[in-house]
């Protein structure tokens, strides 16, 4: 079973979930933290489309 903790990044709770011997970062909390207006799921998707990241995945 996953278990999530909270880390601080520059004043900004960023989740952290583990599980057995991977931790996953909540991409949706750093976006939140990232835009002041523009959704979260806007700066996701824009992420998501770059070309560094398509090369990674």
């Amino acid at each position: 079973m996953a278990k999530n903790k909270i880390i601080t990044v520059q004043d900004i709770p960023i989740t952290v979930s583990t599980n057995e011997i991977d931790d996953y970062i909540c991409i949706t909390d750093m976006a939140i933290a990232k835009s002041d207006n523009v959704r979260a799921a806007d700066v996701i998707k824009n992420w998501l489309r770059n070309r560094n990241t398509l090369e990674f995945l």
